[in-house]
């Protein structure tokens, strides 16, 4: 479906008040057209007819005239710089942001990124994590772990048990 009939849509859908449908199309413009920084702000207007100040904030980051409450809502929320790199989820190089100030924001996480990381990274290859994540993921690893361990010893309590009931 064209651009043009999908934000049709959206605008029926925030007219009808159904803002959950109107969300969901926008993120998949958004997604479909990643740079599009009219895209990202009505994105962001939906999410603050939720309420959800962070949201609002990642869709807005790279508008100069964005909220600083919203802004620091959002760098609260997604608190290392590859969570805001995989979070402001950005295609191609900053050179394809339509304004000085989005290539400037953009560069800056990216560098920021790239410091956090201890190597060069790109918008197309986003890395999974930085050091800064790894307490939380450590301990869900170790839950994650811990998981398997149970399920393969309870494997193994079941063949041994079927292995001796065999030879019975």
């Amino acid at each position: 479906m064209p651009l043009r009939d999908t934000l049709a849509r959206v605008d029926a859908d925030l007219a009808a008040g159904r803002v959950p449908v109107a969300r969901q199309r926008l993120r998949g413009l958004v997604s479909s057209f990643p740079n599009d920084l009219k895209l990202r702000r009505r994105l962001a207007e939906v999410y603050r007819l939720y309420g959800d100040p962070a949201e609002a904030g990642r869709w807005m980051y790279l508008e100069q005239d964005r909220d600083a409450a919203e802004t620091s809502a959002f760098e609260a929320r997604y608190r290392t710089p590859p969570q805001r790199m995989r979070a402001l989820a950005w295609h191609g190089p900053e050179s394809l942001a339509r304004s000085t100030f989005a290539r400037e924001q953009l560069a800056a996480v990216r560098a920021a990124c790239s410091d956090d990381m201890g190597r060069p990274v790109d918008w197309d290859t986003v890395p999974p994590g930085s050091k800064a994540d790894s307490g939380r993921s450590g301990f869900a690893c170790f839950l994650t772990g811990a998981g398997c361990l149970v399920a393969v010893l309870a494997f193994l309590a079941i063949w041994v048990n079927g292995l001796v009931a065999l030879f019975d």
